[in-house]
């Protein structure tokens, strides 16, 4: 295994081919490079991962993402071994999962890791409370401590006061909170994810995804999430793993799936994104290059270049103004030699981490954005041009893939 300290999942080289004779000529030809569909119709046998690695850091939400038939459901049930492998290696937490089995096997289960579905998988005829226990009982928790657990989890979800509800008292998004309740109620290390919101209608999925992100703020759970939504996976995951036919096409953060897709299989995917609500503004922005406020207004709009505009700092750091090319020769056009006289004070500033959607209304002021660090001082200067260009890359390199497919 890595010997990262704060690496908790990792899968090396894994395959999993479903059929009678796994090991055989299926898993050979999946080895040699043949495609999925190729092995099937050769070997009748299904291959479900190929050459899958990647690795999960502690506290990370990791996402996996693909359409049906990609592998991305095989891959996260080898985790807890719900499949078993059939070449390669699976650890969490440092053990070898796939080597245990029996009661070592369900005891790990238990202890490191919470399972989220897709269907809630209620028990009809018990209380919120006691569904949210469940875990905790089979474990041999007394009723007074895994009631105190159950209660801490239904409050980080909001459903303390439902806790002698009966299930079908509850919306289905609530039927779900329950079912994340029960991962948490555990205490466990990793939160396995498996669609967990796919059956939810979309205002509830959203909701659901908030307060999953929200509660991770405060637990630090590492979760595995997976889903065949791809606004989903980069809105949620910290890394994003897309797999195509049991393979891994890419792994990213949000931002580098979006804006540097490997494939033209990613890039059609990215296509229909809103590109704003992901691509943060650390991706675009510029060095700030500050003017120094001692400088003449004519060596100032010299050093200005092509760029739109630059900020005059105050002994912290912090932009105090800025001057514009427009600003700057409309003050020289009048006579003035004085930097003073070009400067405005009615910018607007943001975080590295803004995104482009959240700072695209004041873009289109056309000035210059100050980009500041937690203190307020100056990290970068965002050009509202360079807005439209990023959002408009993704489409080029849609292009630029096609021509090679067709050339």
């Amino acid at each position: 295994m890595a010997a990262q300290d704060d690496v908790i999942i990792e899968l090396d080289k894994v395959y999993k081919i479903f059929g009678p004779q796994p090991r055989g000529r299926a898993l050979q030809l999946a080895k040699s490079g043949m495609r999925k569909n190729d092995v099937q119709a050769q070997t009748e046998h299904v291959v479900g991962m190929t050459n899958v690695s990647f690795q999960v850091n502690r506290g990370e939400t990791f996402v996996i993402m693909g359409l049906s038939g990609s592998g991305k459901s095989t891959a996260i049930r080898t985790v807890n071994k719900l499949h078993d492998i059939t070449d390669g290696h699976v650890w969490v937490d440092g053990v070898d999962v796939q080597a245990l089995s029996g009661p070592p096997l369900q005891q790990f289960r238990r202890e490191k890791m919470g399972m989220v579905f897709q269907h809630f998988a209620l028990f009809p005829h018990r209380s919120v409370i006691d569904n949210t226990g469940y875990g905790l009982k089979v474990q041999g928790v007394d009723k007074t401590a895994r009631d105190e657990a159950s209660m801490r989890a239904l409050n980080l979800v909001g459903l303390g006061s439902f806790a002698k509800s009966m299930p079908r008292e509850l919306s289905g998004g609530m039927q779900q909170r329950v079912g994340l309740a029960r991962a948490l109620a555990a205490d466990p290390d990793v939160l396995l994810m498996d669609e967990a919101f796919s059956a939810l209608d979309p205002l509830i999925r959203r909701q659901m995804q908030d307060e999953m992100m929200a509660i991770n703020a405060e637990l630090k759970k590492t979760i595995l999430f997976i889903t065949h939504d791809l606004n989903e996976a980069l809105r949620i995951g910290d890394k994003v793993c897309i797999m195509k036919d049991g393979a891994i096409v890419q792994i990213g953060t949000p931002e580098e799936i979006l804006t540097r897709p490997a494939t033209g299989y990613v890039a059609e995917f990215v296509q229909d994104v809103d590109q704003g609500r992901v691509i943060q503004v650390h991706e675009i922005m510029q060095e700030p290059q500050p003017v120094a406020a001692g400088t003449s207004l004519q060596e100032a709009l010299q050093s200005l270049g092509d760029r739109a505009g630059a900020f005059v700092l105050g002994d912290d750091g912090k932009p105090k103004a800025v001057l514009t090319s427009a600003d700057g020769i409309r003050a020289a056009g009048m006579g003035s030699t004085e930097l003073q006289a070009g400067l405005r004070e009615d910018f607007n500033s943001c975080t590295p981490q803004t995104t482009l959607n959240e700072i695209y209304s004041a873009a289109g002021r056309g000035l210059p954005i100050a980009v500041c660090d937690d203190d307020g001082r100056l990290v970068g200067n965002l050009d509202p041009r360079h807005i439209m260009e990023e959002m408009g890359r993704v489409e080029n390199l849609i292009d630029d893939f096609e021509r090679e497919v067709f050339m």
